[in-house]
């Protein structure tokens, strides 16, 4: 079994018991970003893995979710973000540069311009992971979609080159008055069942062990980001790594609005056998 895990500290909660031997997972853990997995695990290369809900459900055919896990946010999510320099009314047929690592956030970001703010943006994609920050600056636009470590540290240097910044998940629930699911984790229909169903168990027990370890996940976070501890706990206070009713109700919401728009099927979602 081949299980994909995003690098950023949002999976911390799910993985660091993993990581910190107290749960054992039968799987090889292959790490990337959320756009590398999704590509990973449609092509096969891996069995289960984190996913952008949008990827899900662009290949609800080929896949099976997981139940009770995902990671979501009721309000602000702090990693996912639109840093402006100008508000976002004057957004229309301005240059607004798009994260490369995220397919989700890219069609949030999408349907908030066309159907919130009323703006058409000119969207160009880069890379914006943490060592692309600084580069970012000199290409020319008014505003880029940042996720992930990236964006927490992009928030801690202040205001800066952006005098706006626009959380995505608050923006959504402000919207909608439901939560927001960036990811979800899924396997392949093809994979082993009981080899699938094991790793699901091992990632509900990692995920218990995490939660009960925030702080200590916290100072592991702010080590490898350089973001401070008390940020990253705030961070990890404001995800959810359920998959309630409520949740579905969210994730439900995104897809048929994305439907409407013929960007992915119109498919029900359809969860692995536990029992």
């Amino acid at each position: 079994m081949k299980l994909g895990r995003i690098g950023y500290i949002n999976c911390y909660p799910v993985y660091g018991a993993i990581d910190a031997g107290a749960v054992t997972v039968p799987a090889e853990c292959v790490t990337g970003t959320p756009a590398e997995l999704n590509d990973l695990l449609v092509a096969g290369e891996l069995d289960v893995s984190v996913i952008s809900a949008i990827e899900y459900a662009r290949h609800a055919r080929d896949l099976v979710l997981l139940p009770n896990l995902a990671i979501s946010c009721d309000g602000p999510v702090q990693s996912v973000a639109l840093f402006s320099k100008v508000p976002v009314a004057r957004l229309d047929q301005a240059t607004v540069l798009l994260t490369a690592s995220s397919r989700t956030s890219v069609a949030l970001l999408d349907l908030l311009c066309r159907d919130v703010w009323r703006v058409r943006p000119r969207f160009a994609q880069v890379r914006a992971e943490a060592s692309d920050l600084d580069a970012l600056a000199g290409l020319p636009h008014e505003a880029v979609l940042v996720i992930g470590d990236p964006a927490l540290l992009l928030a801690a240097r202040g205001t800066g080159t952006y005098a706006h910044r626009v959380d995505l998940g608050e923006a959504w629930k402000r919207w909608t008055t439901l939560p927001f699911v960036f990811a979800v984790w899924a396997a392949r229909r093809g994979a082993d069942p009981a080899a699938v169903r094991a790793t699901h168990q091992a990632l509900l027990a990692s995920r218990a062990w995490g939660l009960a370890h925030l702080d200590l996940l916290a100072e592991r976070a702010a080590r490898v980001t350089g973001v401070a501890m008390a940020q990253c706990r705030s961070y990890f206070a404001g995800l959810d790594y359920a998959l309630s009713d409520t949740h579905l109700a969210g994730l439900t919401d995104f897809f048929r609005r994305l439907a409407a728009q013929g960007i992915v099927p119109d498919a029900s979602l359809q969860f692995l056998q536990v029992a």
